[in-house]
């Protein structure tokens, strides 16, 4: 299949831990200038793209390693399954329970010309920031589609 019959494919690792305030779900704020001043829609699960010959399952551990820093958690996967998002990728998800500390994160980065057309590569980190958020504060900020992975642990956890 060649690259553009694939289209972009993304996966990614939903943590989540249950507490006496109730389910919360480990979500990053996107870097970067376009996200950084925004709050509704520019949180998302920890993801990054793949290519057809690496299995998704994969790819969701590589891309929580690189974007967050640190190795993804051992524990039992739970299949989220996938989503479109509005920009036509497709997203693939699994949640894991676990409790990892925001502050241990060490985000990677990406290069980008900014401002545009400026002919100046500036760095930018891939995630500006990681929290903890309960399901209904979640649902607030992250990506439109993604909120479909947060019914779907809901239902698993319920």
């Amino acid at each position: 299949m060649s690259g553009d019959a694939w289209g972009k494919r993304s996966a990614g690792l939903l943590l989540f831990r249950h507490t006496d305030r109730g389910l919360e779900v480990l979500l990053g704020h996107m870097g970067g200038p376009l996200s950084g001043h925004r709050d509704a829609g520019a949180w998302s699960v920890p993801k990054g793209e793949y290519q057809p010959d690496e299995p998704a399952w994969d790819a969701a551990r590589r891309e929580f390693r690189e974007e967050l820093g640190i190795a993804p958690p051992e524990g039992e996967p739970i299949e989220l399954g996938e989503v479109r998002q509005a920009n036509g990728k497709l997203v693939t998800a699994w949640a894991i329970e676990a409790d990892l500390d925001p502050a241990a994160m060490v985000p990677g980065t990406f290069r980008m010309e900014w401002p545009p057309k400026s002919g100046r590569i500036q760095e930018f980190p891939e995630l500006d920031r990681v929290e903890w958020l309960s399901l209904e504060r979640a649902r607030e900020v992250v990506v439109t589609a993604q909120a479909t992975f947060l019914d779907r642990l809901a239902e698993h956890s319920g």
